[in-house]
């Protein structure tokens, strides 16, 4: 069993993303971030493609805009909230694959090595019990979910997103469909202080890619421009 891996995305001029980002960077900064790290993570993907096998997908959050979104196939994300359509893209390539990992574009610095242990541990020689793998979040969230089995509905909508203890609540929601993985916590960016987290581990890569180091680059020569309400 190959596996897959979902980026779930939102699409530049079709959604209001990173808000909470451009509250403290401006809107042409955040958006631009969100473009750049996108394409960070999804040449991570690639590689992971290339070193285990897995099967890299955009999970694409609007109807009809699959198209604005190359190099990887796509999938829909649905309608729903967040818990529903992460269900639905992760029990669909479970089906098609055996194993499905998600995680966002909000983390640009991982690495193929964190998704191949995900992959190694969901997919391993002899192993036929339900497992699980959590990316913990530095904020309190998570940044990869992947799991062998479909899990139940209920599991993933009784849970309150973006929240500081998403993660926790989110372990002891899927405690019983699986064992656990853990690996290595990682910042994603949500808030303008988030950046520089991230900037400093993107520069720490030992074998970062091209687009992991165009983003570094551009993060390191662009400045955020505060967002303000035009009061004194």
């Amino acid at each position: 069993m190959s596996g897959a891996l979902a980026i779930f995305v939102k699409t530049p001029g079709r959604s209001a993303l990173k808000t909470r980002l451009a509250g403290g960077t401006g809107d042409a900064y955040a958006q631009r971030w969100y473009a750049l790290a996108a394409d960070a993570v999804a040449s991570v993907a690639t590689r992971a493609r290339e070193d285990f096998g897995i099967t890299a997908y955009w999970a694409v959050a609007e109807a009809g805009a699959e198209s604005e979104w190359t190099g990887l196939p796509t999938i829909a994300q649905g309608e729903g909230d967040l818990g529903t359509r992460m269900a639905r893209v992760h029990a669909e390539l479970v089906e098609r694959h055996g194993f499905a990992v998600l995680i966002g574009a909000d983390a640009p610095q991982l690495t193929a090595t964190l998704i191949g242990q995900a992959a190694d541990w969901l997919a391993a020689p002899g192993a036929t019990e339900p497992r699980l793998s959590l990316g913990p979040a530095s904020d309190g969230g998570f940044w990869l979910f992947g799991s062998n089995r479909v899990v139940p509905l209920p599991a993933w909508v009784q849970v309150r997103y973006s929240q500081a203890d998403t993660a926790s609540r989110f372990s002891e929601s899927m405690r019983i469909y699986g064992r656990w993985q853990t690996l290595a916590a990682l910042t994603d960016v949500d808030r303008a202080e988030d950046l520089k987290r991230v900037q400093q581990a993107l520069d720490a890569l030992a074998e970062p890619t091209a687009a992991q180091r165009t983003l570094a680059q551009w993060m390191h020569e662009t400045s955020p421009v505060p967002h303000t309400d035009g009061n004194p």
